[in-house]
C-alpha cells in the first residue's frame, strides 16, 4: 500500500480577526511533501493569515489536516503537543525581532537544537554547518539587537533551519535583503525543496514567485483562493488582474 504523502490538507478554511471583517475565506487546498509553493497575492490578501494557520498559530474555522491528523484548536492551545508540532513546521514570519531573542548569533542558531534535546556537542555541530549554509560565520558573535534588519533575517532563517523542521514557511523572505542575500536565498530553498522539505512561501512579488515556486496558490483581494496550479499560472495576465496583482 502506497504511503500518504499528504502534508496538509484545508477544506472549507476560514478566518476572522473580527467577527465581520473575514482574513481568509472559504480555502481548499491540498500540500504534499516535497512541495514548493509561493503564495501570491496584493497586501491584505491572506497570506500571512493563511501561512499562520498552517504554522499552528491560529486557529480556523473549517476542517484542517496536518500529517494525517486533524489540527484542533485544543491542539494548538495546548503548550506540549503545539510545541511537538512546531518541531515538524518551522515558520519565520516579518516580525523578526520577535524571534531572534539570545545574546549572540551562536546562541540564537543553537539554541533550537538545544530545546529539542540535542546532545550539546550534536548542537553545536548542527549549528557550525548551519553556519557555514547561510554564509553568517562572519556574524557569529555579534549582538543581533546591533545587526541590519537583512542581517537578523538570515539569523532567523538560520536558526529555523537549525530545528531541521519537515516543513518550512516563509513570509515575505526577500524584504530587506541585499542582492546577495536573495541570491542566496533562492539557492538555499531550491536545495531544501530537492532534499524533501516541503517549503511555502508568501509574496507579492511575481519575480520572487518565478524564482521560489514549482506551485502557486493566488489569493485575491477578497481574501478567497482564485487559483492553485503550476508556474504557469504567473503568466495569465487575466487571473492576475483579477486577484489584483496586476492592474
Amino acid at each position: 500500500m502506497a504511503r500518504d504523502n499528504t502534508v496538509f490538507e484545508l477544506k472549507h478554511v476560514s478566518f476572522r480577526y473580527r467577527p465581520h471583517e473575514p482574513a481568509l475565506l472559504d480555502v481548499n487546498l491540498t500540500v504534499a511533501e516535497g512541495d514548493k509553493i509561493v503564495i501570491l497575492g496584493p497586501n491584505g490578501a491572506g497570506k500571512t493569515t493563511l501561512e499562520k494557520i498552517l504554522a499552528g498559530i491560529l486557529p480556523a474555522e473549517g476542517r484542517l489536516r496536518a500529517f494525517g491528523k486533524p489540527l484542533t484548536v485544543q491542539e494548538i492551545q495546548s503548550k506540549t503537543e503545539n510545541a511537538a508540532y512546531r518541531r515538524r513546521v518551522g515558520a519565520v514570519f516579518q516580525q523578526i525581532e520577535f524571534r531572534v531573542v539570545c545574546a549572540t548569533v551562536f546562541d540564537e542558531i543553537l539554541f533550537g537544537p538545544l530545546r529539542q534535546g540535542l546532545p550539546r556537542e550534536e548542537a553545536g555541530q548542527r549549528t557550525e554547518q548551519i553556519l557555514d549554509f547561510c554564509n553568517i560565520r562572519r556574524l557569529v558573535n555579534r549582538l543581533p539587537q546591533n545587526m541590519s534588519g537583512g542581517e537578523k533575517k538570515i539569523v532567523a532563517i538560520a536558526a529555523m533551519l537549525a530545528e531541521n523542521p519537515e516543513v518550512m514557511i516563509f513570509d515575505e523572505p526577500t524584504n530587506d535583503l541585499d542582492l546577495e542575500s536573495q541570491n542566496w536565498l533562492v539557492a538555499a530553498l531550491g536545495q531544501l525543496s530537492a532534499a524533501g522539505k516541503t517549503v511555502i512561501t508568501a509574496t507579492h512579488s511575481l519575480e520572487t514567485a518565478r524564482e521560489l515556486a514549482n506551485r502557486v496558490w493566488i489569493l485575491g483581494a477578497g481574501h478567497r483562493l482564485i487559483a492553485d496550479g503550476g508556474i504557469e499560472l504567473l503568466q495569465d495576465r487575466e487571473i492576475l488582474r483579477d486577484a489584483g496583482i496586476l492592474r
